[in-house]
């Protein structure tokens, strides 16, 4: 994780003064389901393994506090499930935990890259024809990957267990369609330093079916794109990119 301190220090004072606060508290939850095409490679020493990944059905859930206090920035916390099945046929020896497992093997993997965004950020804009959120996003991975090789009847399975935070700037925009209900958005979060990069936003659509002072009740749609070049991570290297649509659901309190 030593890669990754520097952004972490990215200050919340030069999003502060020109933050607008929400003039009342506000609740959002929310779950999407992501229909995701998986593909990419990974090792835990400098020899990359590439790895034929299933289509994948995930889900993610999310709940963001919004509040009136002056430079405090609203949090958001969301959780995504990211747990890839893949399977290859081996043509060089692949070094994984400690174990080789050897050319013509047979190798199968579950590697959960499942994690949680803990968002810290500030309201630029917020009105009916425009918002817009920027801020900084910690990535909690606390997961493992699991390789299984059969060869001449003999598996072998070995486990590596990994864990970090991963820091990124953090930013969404959403542009109301007037007389409409709907409107279009966009959120993503980032990091590109030395040989790592993160990319994890979406774009969609999002209709109002719902909008009173007691609730607010959202149905979206859009596309998810996920890219995971993580370079060290807890002695992990990963380069899995993940995208596809999604639908979710949405209630503002």
């Amino acid at each position: 994780m030593k890669k990754y301190c520097l952004a972490a220090a990215l200050s919340m004072a030069f999003l502060a003064p020109a933050a607008h606060a929400d003039t009342l508290l506000g609740l959002y939850v929310g779950v999407d389901g992501w229909q995701s095409d998986n593909s990419g490679s990974f090792s835990d020493s400098g020899n990359m393994q590439d790895f034929d990944f299933e289509d994948e059905t995930f889900i993610s859930y999310y709940a963001a506090l919004e509040h009136p206090i002056p430079l405090v920035p609203n949090i958001k916390l969301k959780y995504t499930e990211l747990e890839l099945n893949g399977s290859t046929l081996l043509n060089e020896t692949f070094e994984f935990g400690g174990t080789s497992f050897t050319t013509n093997t047979t190798a199968t993997t579950v590697s959960d890259l499942s994690h949680i965004d803990y968002i810290l950020y500030y309201e630029i804009f917020d009105n009916d024809l425009l918002s817009i959120d920027l801020g900084v996003n910690a990535k909690q991975f606390d997961g493992d990957i699991v390789v299984t090789g059969t060869a001449n009847g003999t598996t072998t399975t070995e486990t590596v267990d990994f864990s970090g935070f991963v820091p990124l700037v953090y930013g969404r925009a959403e542009v109301g369609l007037p007389l409409t209900g709907l409107s279009v958005f966009f959120e993503g979060s980032l990091l590109a330093i030395d040989d790592s990069k993160v990319q994890d936003y979406q774009a969609g659509i999002a209709w109002a079916l719902l909008d009173n002072l007691a609730v607010d009740l959202d149905i979206k749609a859009g596309y998810r794109k996920m890219t995971l070049e993580l370079d060290d991570i807890d002695n992990l290297y990963t380069n899995i990119d993940a995208s596809g649509p999604f639908a979710g659901i949405q209630i503002h309190f």
